[in-house]
Parts: C-alpha cells; structure tokens; sequence
C-alpha cells in the first residue's frame, strides 16, 4: 500500500477547537481510493467528528481488516494509534487492545465483506461482549478489491456490472446487531453529510458497542442502474426515521431546533443526544419494535437511516469482567504475573 503525503500547510485562518487545533491537524495521507468513493467522504465525517469532539489524536486508535474500507484509516489521523489487521480479524484485535487500555478512544473501520462474510464470527463476538468502541462498516455490497464479486450484504435482485443479479438473502448488519444485543445502533449514508456526522459523534461517545452501518457506494463496480448500493438508489429510497443533533456538554446549551417533538437522552460520558422525531410511534428503546419497523421498511423498499436503537443501560465490556479501572498496559509486570506457586495451581486443574 502506497501512501502520499499532503502538504502541511495551511490557512491562518482555520477554526480551532478546544484543543487548539485545526481540522487539518486530523487528516491523514492523501486518498488512493476510486475518484467519487463513497468511503472517501465517511474520511470527512470521521475528521469533522473528531475535531468537533475536541478528541486528542493520541488519545484515539483506529483499526481495520482487509478491503477497501480498511484502507480509509490512513487518510484520516495520522497522529493517532492504529493497527491494520488480517481479513476479518479487526474486532478481535480491537478487544485486546481496549482490554489492554480502555483509555482511548476506539474506532473500527470494516467493511461489508470484512465484517459479514470473513469476520462475521469476529463481529457477533465483539456485540456480545458490549466492547466499548465505534464500529463503522463501509457497506457498498461489493468486494471492490477482488473485482466487484458480491457481499454478503448485496440484495436479492440487485444487478452486478457484468454477470447474473443476485439471488441470495443478504445478511442485514443493522438487524442482526439488533438480535445480538449491541446497545448503539444507526444506519446512514455517505452522502448525507449533515445526518453522518452527528451519528458518528454520538457512536463515539456511546459507552459500549456502536454500530454505524453506512451505505457507501462503489463508484467502480456498484453504481449503475440495477444495483441497490448506488448512488441513485439510495438517494431514491432514502428514509430517515430520527434526525440528531450531537450537543457536547457544557455549562450552558444553546440549540435551535425545527417544529416538532423532541427528546433528549443523556450518555453516560456526559454528553447529549437530542431527537427529533420523524416518526411519531417509532421508539428508538425499543428492540421489538426496532425489529418489527425495519422488516416493514425493508419489505416497501426504504433505506432506514438514523439512529434506530439506543439501550444506555447495558454494562460495558470491562464492567461485565470485572475488571480493575488501571488499564493493564499501565500495571507492572509483578502485578500481571500471577507467580510460580499460582501458575503450579491453575495448571493442576488440568492434570
């Protein structure tokens, strides 16, 4: 993988955040992917997110499998911790790392192959112990890097570049979250800009598993009429269900919000999601309900989007183990050691 530098400077006159930084101070290298990919603009939405979060880059670790969507880490925060994974093996690896230092910030970029074909086992796992991360899948319902086969994702009827239309169910990422129990969960687009980065924001912050299940288009091989991850479909069959504003804490809140209802949850991190309600009887606490709306949409041909389900109460990967507040990477090596006479007794279990 080739990377290009971007040139470091800048205006004098760019917006700082709390940090003292520029939003350029969050990108990273320049983009290789297609011109017009859908991932490349999910790269703004990360970097306007963080930025507007005041995340220190150092206090942050992004990490990927294989795929196009695994490339993106690298053109946004270049000063932050990552790690590059094998095929399907990122959330695995982003376990460890958050058992080894729940301190930063995690953000796990995976695509629809990556996380529902290969790694499927790897994401069921990461739900089920609540991790406490942001996970992003960049779904386009192609394998862009082996020549646009289909994903697990790909809808029945939806038509490839070249060859026959798909005839197999497609694994939906946002209801089989549901099903698992993962405590954050929404759907957008790539295009939608003003919907993306709120949700992004509001993942981050979330205590526990986030999915963001985003509609991403492949420019190369699945955006022609026929294909239901285009461009021109998305757009067509867009549904929002719950618009969000992300309000990051603070001594006084000020916000301006359309007419109609609207409903605040606080997270645990101290920060607040303010809804607003598009659909007056969708309740985004609600699993079963959750469930029953998305099949209902799915079945009318609507792209759902928003935040679709929000469980704060559920504990998070290291309250479930109990484990010590001193990350482990911080202990000394005396105090991870269990010692000789210790080690003589666990192993005595299993003679």
């Amino acid at each position: 993988m080739s990377f290009i530098a971007k040139p470091e400077v800048s205006h004098p006159g760019m917006p700082k955040n709390k940090l003292g930084l520029t939003s350029r101070d969050y990108e990273g290298t320049v983009s290789t992917l297609c011109a017009g990919c859908g991932h490349d603009s999910i790269t703004a939405a990360i970097i306007q997110a963080v930025f507007e979060l005041n995340i220190e880059p150092h206090m942050l670790a992004k990490m990927s499998g294989i795929g196009c969507s695994s490339k993106t880490p690298a053109y946004f925060l270049n000063q932050s911790h990552g790690f590059n994974s094998v095929h399907g093996r990122m959330p695995s690896v982003t376990t460890g790392a958050n058992a080894a230092n729940p301190d930063l910030t995690y953000i796990g970029i995976s695509g629809d192959g990556d996380s529902l074909s290969i790694g499927v086992g790897q994401f069921v796992h990461a739900i089920r112990r609540n991790v406490n991360m942001c996970y992003v899948i960049e779904n386009n319902g192609v394998y862009g890097l082996t020549k646009g086969q289909f994903s697990a994702t790909a809808d029945i009827g939806s038509k490839p570049k070249k060859g026959e239309p798909n005839n197999q169910e497609p694994i939906d990422p946002v209801s089989t979250a549901l099903s698992l129990g993962a405590t954050y969960i929404a759907r957008s687009f790539s295009g939608d800009k003003e919907q993306l980065v709120p949700l992004l924001k509001g993942a981050l912050m979330h205590r526990g598993f986030a999915l963001l299940d985003i509609i991403s288009p492949c420019v190369t091989f699945n955006d022609h009429e026929g294909s239901t991850k285009s461009y021109a479909h998305t757009r067509q069959f867009y549904h929002h269900v719950v618009d969000i504003d992300f309000i990051p804490p603070a001594e006084e809140i000020k916000a301006e919000y359309a007419e109609g209802e609207t409903m605040s949850i606080e997270l645990h991190g101290g920060s607040t999601i303010v809804l607003r309600k598009v659909d007056k009887d969708y309740d985004l606490t609600s699993r079963a309900l959750a469930f029953k709306y998305l099949r209902e949409r799915f079945n009318a041909g609507e792209i759902t989007t928003g935040l679709l389900y929000l469980d704060e109460s559920r504990a998070e990967m290291h309250e479930l183990m109990g484990n010590i507040e001193t990350p482990l990477s911080q202990l000394p090596l005396d105090q991870l050691h269990p010692g000789k006479e210790e080690l003589k007794k666990l192993q005595s279990r299993y003679r």
